[in-house]
């Protein structure tokens, strides 16, 4: 199920269960997941892209083996808040993997991710190579945190 705003996709999910956050590429996909609290996101591995059928294979095992109990897919909008072509890459990814999946799937504007990410690498003194091996999980962290402080302020925003 493919959820448009935040508080659709807060309702959907089960309480106390781990979220996973995606930054799609063209050659990878960057994965993280966060504690079932929604407190912290962690990076947790990059898949090279193959195929949707092994790609799709690959991110229903994490979430099976994780207990996921929704999907943040960074939504890559032009710096002026547009949708490009990789917007309509990443909402058609949604689409086939909600036909394999009953989990709520929500998007998470990745404007800046990638750099946040890159210079917190930096930051940390990161070789190049390295940097290039994680960048994409690590932005996935980026974007999933930015989800989970979000959904932490639509419950405290929720008075009598």
């Amino acid at each position: 199920m493919i959820c448009d705003t935040l508080e659709d996709f807060a309702a959907a999910c089960p309480p106390l269960t781990a979220l996973t956050g995606l930054d799609l590429g063209d050659k990878t996909i960057g994965v993280a997941v966060s504690d079932r609290i929604g407190a912290v996101a962690t990076p947790l591995e990059t898949i090279k892209r193959k195929k949707f059928g092994v790609d799709a294979e690959r991110l229903l095992q994490i979430i099976a083996d994780r207990d996921i109990g929704g999907i943040v897919l960074g939504l890559p909008r032009n710096m002026d808040g547009t949708e490009g072509p990789r917007c309509q890459s990443t909402r058609a990814f949604a689409r086939n993997l909600s036909r394999l999946t009953d989990l709520p799937i929500t998007f998470w504007d990745e404007r800046l991710s990638t750099v946040a990410a890159e210079r917190a690498l930096l930051e940390a003194d990161t070789s190049r190579k390295r940097r290039a091996e994680v960048i994409d999980h690590v932005a996935a962290s980026y974007i999933l945190q930015g989800a989970l402080d979000r959904l932490r302020h639509l419950k405290t925003d929720t008075r009598p």
